[in-house]
């Protein structure tokens, strides 16, 4: 039988082989921190590598993604499948085995890790997915729901200020089955890390309620008994601090900055050979080392355990047992369409009042109270801003430290790791999360927002206070530039809606969009509801004989569409909007068929969604030859370029706002009816 150095150091050798033939890597983490994967994954980790997702099995997060190699090895080694051929094609083009780990590429990685600290976030996030889980479904004899969080972090982690806000909540939040292993080698890219970071961690964690221990992470059985001890506190999530090498066991460059991010090279590789007494090729695992790593019959083992026991849940609990089954599965939408529709029905039927002002936000919390009610999976919270963005609902059941079993979390100010808890959340399976903030916060939360568009998570965003609406806060809260920048992250869906009826539609458009985040932008002024009497309804496929309202509601999904067509003919001027300025456009459009020019109005409440539309929609929709188009939006001005053409104007901000009430702030920066005929009739004539 193989020794625990013997093991460690052959997930050491594949990660020095592979990083020297990529001749590219970060050899001095996965070096160092060999002797803690080693223990906690052949002592601890209750994983399945012939189904990696297997729902009961302990999570893993490297937050230190740049040690990706590690977790490579330790996977290829365990009997995922991972073949060698993989770790020989480290950072190549199409290989598993990517820089930085990446869910849904690679089987075994539970998250998209790299920029440092957002796996401890994430980690955190599915630590409290197994507590709301348990809490709701385990009962007496039946622990259906009963696995831990596991995360590496590095240095750099814990310099992050989400490392920060992730500590306080989890502590807080008395997430006892997170268990952090902190790579402490004392080692960044700049050199050794004392000049600029000599606070006292364990003591920083402490403050925050967490169980801390330290060890020697180079000592297998002094980590077997810090993990054994953390394992045994459920009141508290844990922090082993575990002091390492970077870089060990190489000659000369081990306990410096070289080894962290290149190649050791051959000379320093072989003797790092030497050094461990590792007498075997590149890539060459001996017989009995991969059999001392192999994870397959006892992983099967222990997924037939929990098998059994939830067969016996079931017939004991049939009802909890098929709704936790629906919610693992992701089946969360089977009953909110009627609770949608009728909310739709009764906007339409009071047609009379809809020109009345209506604010979006409050709208929108009644929307999501008909949704909440029949999908438990609907997991919400905000950071510190609850009833200004309409966040939590009527009947709505707050998660508290020692009542878990809620549906709505108090996540404070803490931006940064909301969103990254929310892809925890999402990533552990079993919720559906939304969070809201104002809009120009969302900044804190980008590098978690764009993780989740990588990851093709599904999460929302409420995000209120969307533009210089927001008055007299003045610029610092006025988010001229975040439309354009959240449209520009890949995969992410921006909804923002004019009226009622699209904040009906963007909902069901967020909860329907099951491959990446949506964000639902709400303005902080009310809005009026629209006539939608000349609205043109193009052929709707999705539902077989859709009545007139799901024919709306399907039309608003399209993301671009013709809310308002004119009287005769092809139209001279197009004008779109989206938002708050979709009112402006209608009433400029009637002004303008007064004097006898044929207008059409384009709301554009998602331009990606419409992006995803035929082309024969699209060109229905914005007819090429239609030349003269004026887009209207209190944002940014140069993503309307690419629908109104060089020909074409945008009405919208050039810079900052200013301090001042909404109204002389739009009147101020031409956001007006006035303005917009001009810009109008400007265009026709010059053509």
């Amino acid at each position: 039988m193989p020794s625990r150095k013997e093991l460690a150091n052959a997930a050491r050798a594949l990660a020095m082989d592979a990083i020297q033939q990529a001749q590219s890597g970060h050899p001095g983490a996965p070096l160092g921190m060999a002797d803690m994967a080693e223990v906690l994954w052949n002592d601890f980790m209750a994983h399945n590598p012939a189904n990696p997702r297997w729902f009961n099995r302990d999570r893993f997060v490297l937050s230190n993604g740049h040690a990706s190699i590690l977790l490579y090895a330790v996977l290829h080694l365990s009997g995922y499948d991972l073949s060698l051929e993989e770790i020989r094609n480290f950072r190549q083009l199409d290989s598993k085995t990517p820089g930085h780990p990446e869910y849904g590429l690679t089987p075994g990685v539970e998250a998209t890790t790299g920029p440092l600290g957002q796996g401890l976030g994430m980690a955190a996030g599915m630590a409290l997915a197994e507590k709301i889980l348990a809490a709701r479904f385990n009962r007496e004899g039946f622990k259906v729901v009963d696995h831990y969080t596991y995360c590496f972090v590095g240095d750099g982690c814990l310099m992050e200020g989400i490392s920060q806000e992730a500590a306080s909540l989890a502590g807080t939040l008395k997430l006892g089955k997170l268990i952090v292993l902190w790579d402490n080698n004392g080692i960044s890219i700049d050199g050794p890390v004392g000049g600029w970071f000599s606070e006292n961690v364990l003591k920083r964690f402490e403050a925050c309620s967490w169980q801390v221990d330290e060890v020697d992470g180079h000592d297998p059985e002094a980590l077997r008994k810090a993990i054994a001890r953390a394992r045994k506190i459920h009141d508290r999530p844990s922090l082993i601090s575990c002091k390492t090498i970077i870089g060990w066991p190489a000659p000369s460059k081990q306990g410096k900055a070289e080894s962290h991010g290149a190649p050791l090279g051959e000379e320093e590789v072989e003797g790092a050979r030497r050094q461990m007494g590792w007498k075997y090729p590149p890539f060459e695992i001996p017989s009995e080392i991969r059999l001392g790593w192999d994870a397959r019959l006892s992983g099967q083992q222990a997924e037939k355990k929990w098998n059994k026991l939830f067969e016996t849940y079931a017939k004991a609990f049939p009802a909890e047992a098929k709704i936790f089954e629906e919610r693992l599965k992701g089946e969360f939408v089977p009953e909110w369409r009627d609770e949608a529709l009728e909310l739709a029905r009764m906007l339409l039927a009071e047609e009379e009042s809809s020109s009345l002002p209506l604010s979006m936000r409050a709208f929108s919390r009644k929307v999501l109270g008909a949704l909440c009610r029949n999908m438990p999976a609907l997991l919400g919270g905000s950071a510190d801003l609850t009833a200004s963005v309409g966040a939590r609902w009527e009947g709505a059941r707050d998660i508290t430290p020692d009542n878990p079993d809620g549906d709505y979390l108090f996540y404070g100010v803490r931006e940064f790791v909301t969103g990254a808890l929310m892809n925890g959340l999402s990533l552990h399976g079993g919720f559906i999360p939304y969070a809201g903030t104002f809009l120009v916060f969302v900044d804190y939360a980008k590098s978690a927002l764009r993780l989740s568009a990588q990851m093709n998570r599904q999460l929302i965003w409420i995000l209120s206070h969307d533009s210089i609406g927001v008055g007299e806060d003045g610029p610092t809260h006025q988010p001229v530039e975040q439309l354009s920048s959240l449209r520009s992250i890949p995969g992410v869906q921006v909804w923002r809606p004019g009226d009622a009826l699209e904040c009906i539609a963007a909902w069901i458009g967020a909860l329907r969009y099951g491959d990446g985040p949506s964000c639902l932008v709400l303005p902080r002024q009310s809005a009026p509801n629209l006539n939608r009497k000349r609205m043109v309804l193009g052929e709707i496929k999705q539902v077989a004989e859709p009545t007139p309202t799901e024919k709306i509601l399907l039309t608003i999904r399209r993301g671009g569409y013709i809310l308002r067509e004119c009287k005769k003919g092809d139209p001279e001027v197009i004008l779109i909007a989206t938002g708050s300025e979709l009112s402006l456009a209608v009433a400029a459009a009637e002004i303008l068929e007064a004097r006898e020019v044929q207008v059409r109005v384009v709301s554009m409440p998602c331009a990606e969604f419409f992006e995803q539309q035929p082309v024969s929609w699209r060109n229905a929709v914005l007819p090429p030859a239609v030349r003269a188009r004026v887009a209207i939006e209190a944002s940014g001005m140069d993503y309307w370029r690419k629908y109104v053409g060089l020909d074409g104007a945008v009405i919208g901000m050039r810079g900052f706002g200013r301090s001042a009430p909404m109204s002389v702030l739009y009147q101020y920066f031409g956001f007006t009816v006035e303005n917009l005929v001009k810009t109008a009739e400007k265009l026709l004539k010059t053509r």
